[in-house]
C-alpha cells in the first residue's frame, strides 16, 4: 500500500525541484519510515548506495502520513531546503541540526513556505503558503489513499516478570497494587500541556515540536 504514496512523494520531489530549484537538486532517496517525533528529516551524509553511486536521504514520517497532501509536501520541501543549503554551503542549522536559523527561514520562504519561530528549534515550524498549495494542485500532486502508521504497541509483560496491567507475576500471583504517578508534559512553543501516568514521546501537532516532561 505504501508504493503509491512513495510514488507521490517522488513525483512531488520532481515538481518542487523543477519549480523552486530549477532542477538543481541531484536525485535523493525518499523513504517512509517510523519517525513519531518529527514530520521528516534530511540526512547530511550519503547514507544510501546504489551500485557505485551514493545518495542522501529524505525521510517522511510514517506516523504522520494522515496529514493533507499540501502539509506533507511542505515537509518534503522543508527537507529539500536543507538539501539545497548543504549543496550550496549555506549554514542553516546548529545544535546538531535541531535549531533552524535565519538562513533557513530565508531560503524556505523563498520557496513557498511559511516559517514561524519556536524556542529550542528556531525558525522551523513550517506551513504551505497559498502559492505553494497552488503549485501542488496545478501539477496534480494528490494523496493516493489515507494511510499512516498508527504507532500503538501492545505490551504483554515487563522485563522484570511482572504483568504491567494487573500487578501479578508470571504465574498469576498477586504482587500488590502498582504505584502510579502522573507526569506533566508541555509544548515548549505554544504551552499546551497534559498529564500522563507513564513516560511518553508525544508530538505537538500545532507546533511540530516534542512535548517536554516537566520536572517536579
Amino acid at each position: 500500500m505504501l508504493k503509491n504514496m512513495q510514488e507521490v512523494l517522488e513525483y512531488g520531489f520532481e515538481v518542487l525541484n523543477e519549480v523552486y530549484f530549477g532542477n538543481a537538486l541531484p536525485p535523493v532517496v525518499i523513504t517512509i519510515m517510523s519517525s513519531p517525533k518529527t514530520y521528516g528529516h534530511f540526512t547530511t551524509g550519503r547514507v544510501w548506495k546504489a551500485e557505485e553511486n551514493h545518495y542522501n536521504e529524505i525521510n517522511i514520517s510514517a506516523e504522520h502520513l494522515d496529514r493533507n497532501i499540501e502539509e506533507t509536501m511542505a515537509t518534503l520541501m522543508h527537507e529539500m531546503v536543507h538539501y539545497y543549503c548543504q549543496l550550496s554551503g549555506i549554514n542553516d542549522t546548529s545544535k546538531e541540526g535541531r535549531y533552524h536559523n535565519r538562513n533557513f527561514k530565508r531560503e524556505a520562504e523563498a520557496r513557498g513556505l511559511i516559517i514561524s519561530y519556536c524556542k529550542y528549534i528556531g525558525y522551523s515550524v513550517t506551513e504551505p503558503s497559498e502559492g505553494f498549495i497552488e503549485v501542488i494542485q496545478s501539477h496534480g500532486v494528490e494523496k493516493p489513499l489515507d494511510i499512516n502508521r498508527d504507532g500503538k504497541m501492545i505490551i504483554t509483560g515487563t522485563g522484570n516478570g511482572l504483568d504491567g496491567n494487573n500487578g501479578t507475576d508470571g504465574n498469576g500471583n498477586q504482587t500488590g497494587k502498582k504505584k502510579t504517578s502522573t507526569r506533566k508534559y508541555q509544548c515548549p512553543c505554544c504551552g499546551n500541556s497534559f498529564r500522563a501516568t507513564k513516560n511518553l514521546n508525544v508530538l505537538c501537532m500545532d507546533c511540530n515540536v516534542q512535548f517536554v516532561k516537566l520536572e517536579k
